[in-house]
């Protein structure tokens, strides 16, 4: 018996050219808004530590408490905004951004700045998923919608390094507030734009909530996160990081077992039946993975080896922003040209290149060697327009929010891993490469110049040890040198694993989903009907068969000929 697929009811209503471009805008503003408040706070938190003075321990949750939510929170608010609206979850995320935004005025104090993290973390689960999924129902046109992804990933992109430019400025001028209350007039002016341009989209058929896989899916991710960052933090030998991690992983495995098994999943895991679903979220997964912990690095390279300013910082790594923007904005064009199968592999083997050039730089590092690296890196980075357009290309509008939480829930976990495991193997090699032999240092001094680089400055300042600070530099140098390593040879196994998955010639248009018959010859029709036979061969007015078939007819079947003895 075959299986009827319930019809997409999802889709947007037709709206203008004009109108479906002013709904892009709000959906790239608002993202930009929260990619931003990923970095800003890494630029305002010396000036709100000195300020509160918090512990250690409420210190870590400062900066930790809005990854944990926003990754706890994905599914359950992508699930949520399928059934009352795309449109209605998206505005009330600007207001509870915005809201938790102001609430800083009065947050004067750690654990206040903690809870105005958890509700930005709300908000921004609630924001980053709707907009890729109103994407996918807005632009209803193939190669537009992979065009407006392309502007969204570049978006994305620009955030990232933005950020720390935008808050290195409100800091020299304002105190640590202005970081957070930058956000309450863009929020709202969100929430304005938005109620008067975006249409609302919603499944008018989405099944019976499920209560105990939207708990399973919160506790399981939130745990996870956690986990990573511990053991980024303590160590592989952290029991109580493994142990979390292990109760992450059964709750995520029940989770996954309950969505196949349930006819209404809360996340629909099958999505990963298709291949080039596949491959655009290993893409994501891959290039976030090797990017995050890079950035981080050249981050703290460019301040503590080269001594500029965060301001500064930021600015010097902005040509990776405007590589990664244009190349976004070209990528929809060349896949429509090339295949997305190349762009999308070429792109991540781009990316690559980038990270190796650092690893085979000649002679000692310099700015000049990161900058063709960050310029390489973010012009194959934009590929992951393509990556965004494979994962929506042939879900479902009903499916566009499940689609859009799985890559949201690709690029953080991702980010956490790349930090982790790249950010230790960073550590590792700086360790292993600093020699404090022969500086007469103490074995206290020399085990927390080890640690870190900015420790090693400190000890050198106070000691008088200025070749303790040389070297200390040649070690973080190195560290580096050695990821980039490390994340070329990660991008470049991605290029080809996608290369392989994603089939030769697919496209970015509309693939047969089920719930309509389609006039082109190349649709597929559902197995549980057979077309009218009017319809049931191609024809000339159909735009396909030979040319000069003036009407339908079936086409000449070869007779066998007689055997001649």
């Amino acid at each position: 018996m075959s299986i009827q697929r319930r019809p997409d009811t999802a889709a947007a209503p037709a709206v203008s050219r004009a109108r479906r471009w002013a709904c892009l805008a709000v959906l790239s503003a608002g993202l930009l808004v929260v990619v931003m408040d990923y970095t800003v706070l890494n630029v305002a938190l010396p000036d709100l530590t000195a300020d509160l003075r918090p512990t250690a321990d409420q210190q870590l949750w400062i900066v930790d408490v809005y990854s944990l939510v926003l990754a706890g929170l994905l599914v359950a608010m992508s699930a949520l905004a399928d059934r009352w609206g795309r449109r209605l979850l998206l505005l009330a995320g600007f207001a509870v951004f915005g809201g938790a935004s102001l609430l800083v005025l009065a947050a004067d104090t750690p654990p206040a700045v903690i809870a105005v993290r958890a509700l930005l973390g709300a908000g921004g689960a609630m924001i980053m998923p709707t907009t890729l999924s109103m994407i996918r129902s807005v632009f209803t046109d193939p190669r537009e919608r992979a065009t407006a992804l392309g502007v969204w990933a570049a978006t994305s992109s620009l955030g990232m390094v933005v950020g720390p430019v935008v808050g290195g400025f409100l800091l020299e001028h304002f105190s640590w507030h202005a970081a957070f209350l930058l956000n309450v007039p863009l929020m709202l002016a969100g929430l304005v734009a938005g109620r008067l341009v975006l249409p609302e989209t919603r499944d008018a058929a989405p099944g019976r909530w499920d209560a105990l896989g939207t708990a399973q899916s919160i506790a399981g991710m939130a745990a996870l996160v956690w986990a990573v960052k511990r053991i980024a933090k303590e160590g592989p030998g952290d029991l109580l990081a493994l142990g979390v991690l292990a109760a992450a992983l059964a709750l995520l495995t029940w989770f996954v077992l309950r969505c196949l098994r349930r006819p209404d999943p809360l996340l629909d895991v099958r999505l990963f039946t298709r291949r080039p679903f596949t491959a655009g979220v290993l893409a994501a997964l891959a290039a976030m993975f090797a990017e995050a912990a890079l950035l981080l690095l050249v981050a703290q390279w460019l301040q503590l080896v080269l001594g500029l300013s965060p301001l500064w910082a930021g600015v010097y790594m902005v040509p990776m922003a405007v590589t990664a923007g244009a190349a976004s904005l070209v990528a929809s064009p060349l896949a429509h040209r090339a295949g997305a199968r190349g762009v999308l592999a070429g792109g991540l083997a781009v990316s690559g290149a980038g990270f190796l050039s650092l690893h085979l730089s000649p002679g000692p590092l310099t700015y000049p060697a990161v900058l063709v690296a960050l310029a390489l890196i973010g012009a194959g980075t934009g590929s992951l327009a393509i990556a965004s357009a494979i994962i929506m290309t042939g879900t479902p509008p009903a499916k566009a929010g499940n689609a859009a939480a799985i890559e949201e829930t690709a690029y953080d976990l991702s980010n956490l891993l790349g930090v982790a495991v790249l950010g230790s193997v960073a550590a590792a090699v700086y360790r292993g490469h600093l020699d404090t032999a022969g500086l007469g240092l103490s074995p206290a001094n020399a085990d927390a110049a080890r640690e870190s680089l900015a420790a090693a400055q400190e000890i050198a300042e106070h000691t008088g040890a200025a070749e303790l600070a040389l070297r200390a530099q040649e070690a973080f140098s190195d560290s580096l040198v050695q990821t980039g390593a490390i994340g070329g040879l990660v991008m470049l196994a991605t290029a080809a694993a996608v290369f392989a998955l994603v089939p030769r010639g697919f496209d970015l248009g509309e693939q047969p989903t089920g719930s309509a018959p389609s006039r082109s010859c190349s649709a597929a029709w559902p197995p549980s009907r057979r077309p009218p036979r009017s319809t049931r061969w191609p024809t000339a007015r159909a735009g396909c068969g030979r040319p000069g078939w003036g009407r339908a007819r079936r086409p000449r079947r070869s007779r066998p000929r007689p055997r001649r003895w």
